[in-house]
């Protein structure tokens, strides 16, 4: 459900003349406005907040074109006693495009594309280390919406009516693994926060922590030595404000910080990412004469 834009028409009608009818009819027209106020001022529900949440999603889903932008990302290794750390700068052209699927869906691709690694030209379209977040574009702001409840325990913090200004916080966890269905977007335990918005119910910030996180897969050497997975705790915060797209605003990441901590304790991954110079992915063309056609 694509969320509608309200649209407030206010007339104003000169009081002098007035009819008794007509009178009556503004009276009551003013009432009318007066509750719908007072309803809006209501303490808004889980419920409700999370089907807004929903309704944000399928609008952003629909309607967000592919586009690129910059992408810095500083990346380090080390332990927790910041002993030996080995720092990466990687900077890369950040894409999101608009995949159309056989059945007429659409799946919203990511991709990097590395430019500089430490101030010198990439060789590789990777960042070293283990697999960092993913997903924070395409679908980041599903975690916390109508349609994850079956996936997702939540509960909102209390409102304070002196502070309406205040961000909306929900807190969530993820259901036990037993009872989790397969199309949740976490199949893994986690549980944080998101805070949100109150005039435009909007993610501002997304925070999670998932405790049995798989840092690095199960591999092998050049020797067939197996290196047994790499678990530990996984921290994630995603920053979103709202940018503009060929005329039309979406909430974005602007910023991602993660840290991982393997379960031993002695290895420690840190990453920040900032998301900047947003601009609409857009292929033109120029149909050229025949005596302009490049001959090959």
């Amino acid at each position: 459900m694509i969320s509608r834009r309200l649209t407030m028409a206010i007339s104003v009608v000169a009081l002098v003349g007035l009819s008794s009818a007509t009178w009556a009819q503004q009276t009551k027209t003013t009432a009318q406005k007066g509750q719908s106020s007072k309803q809006q001022t209501e303490t808004p529900t889980l419920e409700g907040i999370l089907q807004r949440l929903q309704e944000n999603v399928d609008q952003y889903q629909a309607l967000v074109p592919s586009f690129f932008c910059d992408e810095h990302v500083v990346a380090s290794m080390g332990n927790q006693y910041r002993v030996g750390v080995n720092l990466t700068v990687t900077d890369s052209n950040f894409r999101l495009k608009r995949v159309p699927n056989p059945d007429g869906t659409i799946t919203l691709q990511e991709s990097h594309e590395v430019k500089k690694v430490n101030g010198r030209p990439a060789t590789g379209d990777s960042v070293s280390g283990p697999a960092f977040l993913r997903g924070a574009f395409s679908n980041g702001l599903a975690l916390v919406s109508a349609n994850q409840q079956a996936c997702m325990r939540t509960t909102i913090k209390p409102i304070r009516q002196n502070k309406p200004s205040d961000p909306i916080t929900i807190q969530f966890a993820s259901v036990p693994a037993s009872e989790r269905p397969d199309d949740c977007l976490m199949q893994e335990d986690i549980s944080g926060r998101v805070f949100i918005d109150p005039a435009t119910m909007q993610i501002r910030r997304m925070e999670f922590h998932a405790p049995n996180h798989v840092i690095a897969p199960e591999s092998k050497t050049s020797q067939g030595v197996r290196i047994p997975s790499a678990v530990g705790t996984w921290d994630v915060t995603v920053e979103y404000a709202p940018v503009v797209l060929g005329g039309e605003s979406f909430w974005l990441p602007t910023k991602t910080s993660e840290t991982m901590i393997d379960r031993i304790g002695t290895n420690e991954w840190l990453y920040d990412a900032a998301y900047r110079n947003y601009h609409k992915l857009e292929v033109t063309s120029r149909i050229l004469p025949a005596s302009e056609t490049p001959v090959p």
